[in-house]
């Protein structure tokens, strides 16, 4: 999965996490489950599956293990920390008139589209 997808996606969980948090008065059990389960196809589908040889040893297999993970789990940081910093410059600026769902849907129109129209 390319970095703007994992943004993409990030966006996606962070935009369902307002929405989840907004309506935490309402039906609470249901808006979780929906957060939960975004941000966990978002885990499946970035971190990859390892299979580690059953004749490796416990230092072996762990290694395996922290290679296999290692690429997708700063993949996946830096999609979040991208994000954070983008709404923390907007926040820190006092541009209050910039809700942060715009400013992730901006993002998200700024990364889908094709690099010659950026």
């Amino acid at each position: 999965m390319e970095q703007s997808e994992i943004i993409l996606r990030a966006i996606g969980v962070l935009t369902e996490t307002q929405e989840m948090v907004r309506r935490l008065n309402e039906d609470t059990a249901a808006d979780m489950d929906a957060g939960e389960a975004q941000l966990g196809r978002l885990v499946t589908e970035v971190f990859p599956t390892v299979e580690v040889p059953g004749d490796a040893t416990p230092a072996e297999a762990g290694q395996a293990v922290v290679d296999a993970l290692m690429p997708a789990a700063i993949s996946l940081v830096g999609a979040f920390a991208f994000l954070f910093s983008e709404l923390a410059e907007v926040h820190d600026t006092g541009r209050s008139e910039i809700k942060s769902t715009d400013l992730l849907r901006a993002l998200a129109l700024r990364l889908s589209r094709p690099d010659d129209e950026a």
